[in-house]
C-alpha cells in the first residue's frame, strides 16, 4: 500500500480522526492539504510536519460555507496541480431528541456533516474528471445504522452520507471512486463531549464501553487512519460505493 506523492485533502484535519489521518497520510509520503477551522492548530501542524520533511499545507476552511469549500479545493489545485484523493472527515455532534432541536442546530449539524460533503464533491469532482481519476473517502458512523439515544440529528446526518456515497459512486462511475469509512466508538474529543452530564467519570465510562465491545477496547484514531489510507490507495481500486465498518464488532452484538 502506498500514498507516495498522492495529493490528499483532509477536511477536519486538525483534531481526532482527522489529525491522525493527516499525520498518517503524510508519513506514507502523501502531499497532504489539511483543511480546518482551527487555524492556530493547523498552522502548528503545518510547521511541525514540514520541519519533519513532510509535504503538508494548511488551508483555513469553514466547511459550512460553500465559498470556503470552493477556496479549499482551488488552493489545493494551486499548490499541486491536481487532487488524487479527498477525505471528507469534518463533523459536529449535537445531543438531543427531535423535540429538543431548533432550526439553528439542525442547520449547523447538517451544514457541517452533510452539506460540506455535497459542496466538496461539487467542486472536486470536476477536478478529478479532468485528470481522469480520483477517490473520495467520507467519514460516516455506525450512528447511521443504530438508534443511539439523544442522537437523532447526528444519526440522521450520518445516514444521509451513506446514501450520498452510493449516489456519487454511480453518478461518476469509471472516474471517481467513492467509499465510506464507518467508525464505531473512537477515542476522540467528540466522544469525550458525548460523555458530558453523565454521573460517572469519563475514564469509567470508557472502561465500561470497552468491556462491551467484542475486541475489548475503544478504537483509536490511528485505526481509522490506517484503513482510510488503504481506501485512498490504488490497492483498494475495487472498493467502491460502500462503507468499511470499523467498530470492533459492536454491530454484531445482540440487543441484550
Amino acid at each position: 500500500m502506498s500514498l507516495k506523492d498522492k495529493v490528499i485533502l483532509v477536511t477536519g484535519g486538525t483534531s481526532g480522526i482527522g489529525e491522525a489521518c493527516s499525520r498518517h497520510f503524510a508519513e506514507l509520503g502523501a502531499r497532504v492539504v489539511i483543511a480546518s477551522n482551527q487555524e492556530a492548530r493547523g498552522r502548528e501542524m503545518e510547521t511541525e510536519l514540514r520541519a519533519n520533511g513532510q509535504e503538508v499545507r494548511f488551508v483555513f476552511t469553514d466547511v459550512s460555507d460553500e465559498a470556503s469549500v470552493r477556496n479549499m479545493v482551488e488552493r489545493t489545485v494551486g499548490f499541486h496541480g491536481r487532487i488524487d484523493g479527498v477525505h471528507c472527515n469534518a463533523g459536529v455532534w449535537a445531543k438531543g431528541r427531535v423535540t429538543e432541536f431548533d432550526d439553528a442546530v439542525w442547520n449547523k449539524v447538517m451544514n457541517v456533516n452533510v452539506k460540506s460533503v455535497f459542496w466538496t464533491a461539487r467542486h472536486v469532482v470536476p477536478v478529478m474528471e479532468k485528470q481522469g481519476k480520483g477517490v473520495i473517502v467520507i467519514t460516516t458512523s455506525v450512528a447511521a445504522f443504530v438508534g443511539f439515544p439523544a442522537h437523532a440529528l447526528y444519526c440522521a446526518s450520518k445516514a444521509a452520507l451513506e446514501a450520498l456515497i452510493r449516489c456519487l459512486a454511480v453518478d461518476h462511475a469509471g472516474v471517481v471512486r467513492v467509499v465510506g469509512i464507518c467508525p464505531g466508538t473512537i477515542d476522540t474529543p467528540m466522544l469525550a463531549a458525548t460523555c458530558e452530564g453523565w454521573d460517572k467519570p469519563v475514564a469509567e465510562l470508557y472502561a465500561d464501553v470497552a468491556r462491551r465491545i467484542p475486541v475489548r477496547r475503544l478504537g483509536q484514531p490511528l485505526d481509522i487512519a490506517q484503513a482510510a489510507a488503504f481506501l485512498l490507495s490504488d490497492q483498494a481500486s475495487y472498493v467502491n460505493g460502500t462503507s468499511l465498518v470499523l467498530d470492533g464488532g459492536t454491530m454484531a452484538l445482540p440487543p441484550w
